[in-house]
């Protein structure tokens, strides 16, 4: 600042004290006026410099200061941070780096495994070349990573999608089995040329009227078959069909006269049955 404002020796103190805010202007205000204008103005510039090192670069921060910069790592991607942070402890601290190779060694010491052997590779002559060569490293590291990324999740949809569609076929294949084809056998009975039925022994007696296993035709006790039956038989015969509760033709049992009286007497009677119970 004082080159660029071309700041005589004689004007440096008040030109630099003018700059100071805060605690440090109090400070100063105070000193003026423990020890007045004349003396404090009159002060060399050394001097006013060793005064603040003396108030402000106290020892235990100046060895805080220093593990820090020893113990500096790149904390997770984030190079940004890393080579800002290292620049401002460089700064502060040159007399730990007398050479350009120091400060190199030390600063790639600080860099995560994935670069730290890339980096260490390419052998860079300056600060600024590390920097470089490290920062460009690690945003090629990270674009794979997000590619890699992004290709697995897409792997992933795609057997998700690819499941899906074999369960949806594997359930239209159940269900077009269990409509239209016959579930097969599982047992160790012998297939019957005869009934086409697994079975040991002679073939179950099958009716041929109502088409039931286990008894014949002249057990069968369906009505309906019987009938269908008998009817059948009077029909080819030229007869007309036969009641089977009162015996006369012309008329089937559901149409006879005297099931239905039968039915209607019943009816009456039941409810004069329920009349007197109602008036004991």
């Amino acid at each position: 600042m004082f080159c660029i404002s071309n700041c005589s020796v004689e004007n440096q103190i008040k030109f630099s004290t003018c700059t100071l805010l805060g605690n440090a202007l109090t400070w100063w205000n105070s000193h003026v006026r423990t020890v007045g204008n004349g003396i404090a103005y009159a002060m060399t510039w050394i001097e006013l410099k060793k005064k603040m090192t003396d108030k402000y670069y106290l020892r235990t921060e100046i060895k805080k200061l220093e593990v820090e910069l020893w113990d500096l790592k790149v904390k997770g991607t984030n190079m940004i941070r890393y080579n800002q942070r290292f620049q401002e402890l460089a700064l502060l601290y040159v007399r730990m780096f007398p050479e350009e190779s120091n400060k190199i060694e030390r600063y790639v010491f600080g860099l995560p495994d994935m670069i730290h052997r890339s980096v260490v590779a390419s052998k860079p002559k300056t600060m600024q070349e590390a920097t470089e060569i490290a920062t460009e490293l690690m945003d090629k590291r990270i674009r794979t990573f997000v590619e890699r990324q992004t290709e697995n999740k897409r792997k992933q949809y795609d057997n998700q999608q690819q499941q899906q569609q074999n369960k949806r076929q594997n359930t239209d294949r159940a269900y077009t089995a269990g409509i239209g084809e016959k579930k097969p056998y599982g047992g160790s009975k012998p297939l019957c040329a005869k009934c086409n039925y697994h079975h040991d022994g002679p073939c179950a007696p099958k009716c041929h009227k109502c088409n039931r296993v286990s008894h014949l035709a002249r057990d069968c006790r369906s009505p309906a078959n019987t009938n269908a039956s008998n009817n059948q038989k009077g029909t080819m015969a030229g007869q007309k069909p036969t009641c089977y509760e009162c015996g006369n033709q012309g008329h089937y049992k559901s149409d006879c006269p005297e099931l239905k009286n039968r039915n209607h007497e019943n009816q009456v009677e039941g409810t004069e049955a329920r009349g007197m119970v109602y008036a004991l």
